[in-house]
């Protein structure tokens, strides 16, 4: 019975950050929904630039939990450069962590706030959530020929025009790599091999259409695109296979003790900017990912398996970047629901927020 509460005590332990990161959405809506009509009376730059204030104070608490509450090592391969840039991140895509992995970058780059991401359609139903991700700037695109070029190129054209900072993160395969879903992996390879392109093992064939239309829409405005390949350690088997990469229930259960990140930062002089020749340099890049992640999770030599080539720099998250804005959320959610008042505002926020962000999702996004 002793070992039965212990395991569970164990299993449990997403609960505490899951409680927070959800009780505070309210809070958080609510403050951003204030800013956001008082500054319809203020040029729209001022909105811009505290609205990813908020969004940093808030993701800043997501890695409070995510690096912080884990302990999780953070080893990065490559150059991050120091300094905030407007960039592309390109990155394979294998867990819902993916998407905290790109902030645990920008947050190193006093880049936080300035993360927007060009998220699958069927995201912009989530409650609360849906709406706010594209007013901060996400882009909702659905897949293959479904896909609206204009409607992301006239998005994307309106940040350039308004200054807009730009850490765009784009997961060119679509959907995750799941080494448990043989029939996805299966079809990305023939389709591969039928176009005739590189057959990848550790990661999907990308799809070029965001990838360019992103590049081709603010060329002129980016400095660089970052080339990130990720890789969770523990995501290999007792017979040596590599198994599915952790969800956030698992990573928040400690069950990853470290992620590999390697950056490559590429000039955007160096990117083709015809549609046809992207495809293949993204087909290339991935080629690199792939060959960086074989080598990760399938050389013979124990050395070099469980970590790219190169050396390795442990970045640690300092909790003064992380902990301010969790007591600032939670005590602002937790002085809310001590009142009557508070409560049912918090109550109708989440009822009456998640059902107007719907309704203006379905009609603007």
């Amino acid at each position: 019975m002793l070992l039965s509460l212990v395991l569970h005590t164990y299993s449990m332990r997403y609960v505490l950050p899951a409680a927070v990161l959800l009780g505070t959405a309210p809070t958080y809506v609510l403050a951003w929904g204030a800013w956001r009509l008082l500054s319809c009376f203020l040029p729209a730059g001022f909105y811009q630039a505290l609205d990813d204030r908020l969004y940093c104070v808030y993701q800043s608490m997501v890695l409070f939990f995510f690096e912080n509450y884990t302990g999780v090592q953070i080893l990065l391969y490559g150059d991050l450069p120091k300094n905030k840039e407007n960039i592309i991140y390109l990155s394979n895509h294998q867990s819902t962590v993916d998407w905290i992995i790109a902030d645990t970058l920008a947050i190193r780059q006093n880049a936080l706030g300035h993360v927007r991401y060009v998220l699958k359609d069927g995201l912009k139903w989530l409650p609360l959530y849906g709406c706010y991700f594209s007013k901060h700037g996400g882009i909702y695109v659905k897949r293959s020929a479904k896909f609206c070029e204009k409607e992301m190129r006239d998005k994307l054209q309106s940040h350039v025009n308004a200054g807009t900072p730009m850490f765009l993160v784009i997961f060119p395969e679509g959907t995750r790599y799941n080494p448990e879903l043989t029939k996805v992996i299966s079809a990305s390879q023939t389709f591969a091999a039928k176009e005739g392109l590189a057959v990848l093992k550790h990661v999907l064939t990308p799809r070029v259409k965001a990838t360019h239309v992103a590049f081709d829409s603010m060329k002129n405005y980016l400095d660089a695109i970052y080339d990130i390949t990720v890789a969770y350690e523990g995501t290999v088997d007792d017979k040596g296979q590599r198994k599915e990469a952790p969800s956030m229930t698992d990573f928040l259960c400690k069950e990853c003790p470290k992620v590999h990140i390697h950056i490559d930062r590429i000039d955007k002089t160096d990117v083709p900017e015809e549609q046809a020749h992207m495809r293949k340099w993204l087909h290339e890049r991935f080629e690199i990912k792939d060959k960086l992640l074989i080598e990760f999770y399938d050389s013979l030599d124990p050395e070099r398996r469980n970590r790219f080539p190169g050396k390795s720099v442990n970045s640690k998250l300092s909790l003064k970047k992380t902990l301010p804005s969790l007591l600032i959320l939670s005590g602002l959610t937790a002085s809310m629901l001590m009142t009557d008042a508070g409560r049912k505002l918090y109550v109708k926020t989440w009822i009456y927020g998640t059902l107007i962000g719907c309704l203006w999702v379905s009609i603007k996004a």
